[in-house]
Parts: C-alpha cells; structure tokens; sequence
C-alpha cells in the first residue's frame, strides 16, 4: 500500500455535494464524447467465458476473479479485466459500419492491484470501439483521436468550473505528444514511472506513444501491454500532471488495433503463440473483424482529476485496509 497526504487538504465539497458533481461529470462527458467520436450506447458483458479468450490478461500476471455457474457445467467464468477484444467482436456481430463505434460502462475487479491514491481494486471505464479502415491504421489517426478526447476533457473542465467554481482542478490547453524511446533517450538513467512524471510535469498533459515493445537501451518495455489488442507501434496512455499529489495521473489508455500482421508478431514476441487457437483469436487472423481504433477512459480518475480529490475513494466505493482509511480521515481525505 503506498498513499500520499497532501499539505493541508480541502476537499472543497461535501459528500454529498461531490456525489452530485460525480454524476453530472459521468453524464455529460459520455454525452459529449460519443458525440465527437461518433459513438453508440452499448450494453457489455460483466463476466466471459475464459475459453473464448475475450478477456483482458494486461500485464500476463493479474489474475482474473473466476467462478463456475450451474448453467454452464465445465466451464469457468471470469470477471473482465477490460473489453479490448469484446468491443472488437461486437462491432462486427452488431453490424457497425465504417467510422461508427460504441462505448459502454465497463465495471471490472482487479483483486491484485496495489492500492494507492489511483488505484482501487474496483475500476470503472468508459470502454468505446470504432471501426477505421486499414489505411487509417496510423499515427495520424491515433494523433486525431487523442486530441478529440482531450478536447472533450477540457471542455468538461469549463462545465465543472461553471456549477462547482470552488472545486474545478485546471487543465493544461493543449496535449503533447512523446514516444517511450524517446523518453528513455532524454532520460535512461529514471525509471518508466519517474520518465512519466518529469514528461507530464514538463508539459502539463502528454500522450504517451508505443507501449509494449521492448525499448533499445534497457531491453525492457516501458510497460506492459497485451500483445492481443493493440498494436505496440500504435498506442498510448493519456496522462496529465496532477498538482495536488505531485505526481502524472493517467486518464486514459488507448491504440489503434492489431492487424493480422502485427498479431501474430506480438504474439511471439510475448512467447504466447498458443492464443491463436482461441477463437476471438482465430477470428482476427482469419480477417473476420474490422480495423479499429479504440481505448478506455477511466470514470473514477476523471472525477477526481476535475474536481482536485486526493483519493480515488473520495469518488468512488471501494474496500480499504483500514490503516489507510484512518490515514484519510485525519487528513480530511472523505473516502466514500
């Protein structure tokens, strides 16, 4: 557990008053982003079954909550990670057309996430998908896609500033752009995490580019990524300098999808070639899923971004040890 207390906290709103801004945030931010990107309401799974291989592995180490239903006798269910694949599937099985996406309320449980002022073991996205052809599987594209977001994300700042003026964090005007070999040339001696913080102290907001591969001088990626949804070459987290904690907090992690090509690259790349057999898998080599483009935003992390909290509990009901707990309540710090 790791926690920072910052130097004379106020957290501006009451409970209550800060419930009422969480759900204004929520509804007018998936208001104003599926409009810019031309996204659906989608209903999404909680749970899949492990054997379609739809579900998240992240880093290849967290395991997923799992249990057996009476329904489905010999089978284990997982609760999602995320819906990278999922998303990518139901374009195709809806029948969405070129440009058009979705975007849906994902809710996952990652029971091994170390806690910390941004991490909880509850998470809660905004998880959206968008078919692109496969000639806009380029840095252009990922390029455009960030700035509408980050535009929306400002714009939310403006709205939040005009019914809570006591309680709006502000946000840099512009988003930068960096890709990890970059940052380890500019800085080999620090750590992935201490690159993030000087970068995003630097610039105020930057975008991140290319997670996944390893990078030249370290061997090591900077971090890790599935090897079965984004394409390494063509993705990024989206993070902005977060004053209160002193520290880059990330808001939003996002790619272009993986091409047959590049699938089956990263796959041996990872050393995880057995996935191929799956068949979310065998779907995408077999070319049976469309290009796309799409990423997670997280619900939590922008309350807390707009409204300065100190704590991803403040917005947010998750479970605590209780040494932290009594840590936030002396300092202020009003954990839901």
């Amino acid at each position: 557990m790791s926690l920072v207390i910052p130097r004379d906290y106020d957290p501006k709103l009451s409970i209550r008053e800060t419930e009422a801004a969480i759900r204004y945030i929520r509804e007018t931010f998936q208001d104003e982003i599926s409009q810019e990107l031309n996204l659906q309401r989608m209903s999404a799974p909680m749970f899949v079954e492990k054997s379609t291989g739809l579900n998240d592995n992240l880093n290849g180490i967290e395991q997923p909550v799992s249990f057996t239903m009476a329904g489905l006798p010999g089978e284990t269910i997982e609760v999602v990670h995320s819906l990278a694949k999922w998303k990518r599937y139901a374009l195709k099985r809806y029948g969405f057309g070129m440009h058009e996406g979705l975007y849906t309320n994902m809710n996952a449980i990652r029971k091994d996430e170390e806690l910390d002022n941004y991490h909880s073991i509850y998470v809660d996205q905004w998880d959206w998908e968008k078919v692109i052809a496969k000639e806009e599987r380029t840095e252009e594209t990922l390029k455009r896609t960030v700035r509408q977001i980050f535009k929306v994300i400002k714009h939310m700042e403006h709205e939040v500033w005009y019914k809570y003026p006591q309680a709006v964090h502000h946000l840099p005007d512009q988003v930068h752009f960096i890709t990890t070999q970059e940052l380890e040339d500019r800085w080999p001696e620090l750590t992935p995490l201490e690159r993030e913080n000087r970068i995003a102290k630097e610039y105020g907001a930057v975008f991140v580019m290319q997670i996944g591969g390893k990078l030249r001088q370290s061997q090591e990626p900077h971090d890790g990524r599935a090897p079965d949804y984004d394409d390494w070459e063509l993705n990024g987290d989206l993070l902005f300098w977060y004053e209160p904690l002193q520290s880059r907090i990330e808001i939003s992690s996002m790619g272009i999808r993986v091409s047959e090509e590049s699938m089956r690259k990263q796959l041996k790349l990872a050393h995880a070639e057995e996935r191929k057999d799956l068949p979310f898998h065998k779907m995408l080599l077999n070319g049976e899923l469309p290009y796309t483009i799409g990423g997670g935003i997280g619900q939590s992390r922008l309350c807390m971004l707009l409204l300065g909290k100190a704590h991803i509990g403040e917005v947010q009901a998750s479970l605590w040890p209780e040494d932290m707990l009594a840590q936030c309540a002396a300092a202020g710090i009003q954990i839901l």
